[in-house]
């Protein structure tokens, strides 16, 4: 399975950043390239959470868990 982990910024305190991983039912066929490319699923969940902004992602294979960016 390839995990999307997102670097997300508040908009309220645009230097308070974290990581999450953003990986739901809806990637479940995302491809490593186009997890690469920016899978348009992430642009639906970031529609989800207008309070946030999308300061990168990268893609993982496997289990991961988030860390603090």
């Amino acid at each position: 399975m390839i995990k999307i982990i997102a670097v997300l910024c508040s908009l309220a305190s645009p230097a308070n950043c974290h990581e999450q991983i953003v990986t739901t039912s809806d990637f479940a066929d995302v491809s490593m390239q186009s997890c690469m490319m920016g899978a348009p699923q992430l642009a639906e969940w970031m529609n989800q959470h207008p309070a946030e902004r999308l300061a990168g992602w990268r893609c993982v294979l496997g289990q991961q868990t988030g860390r603090g960016a």
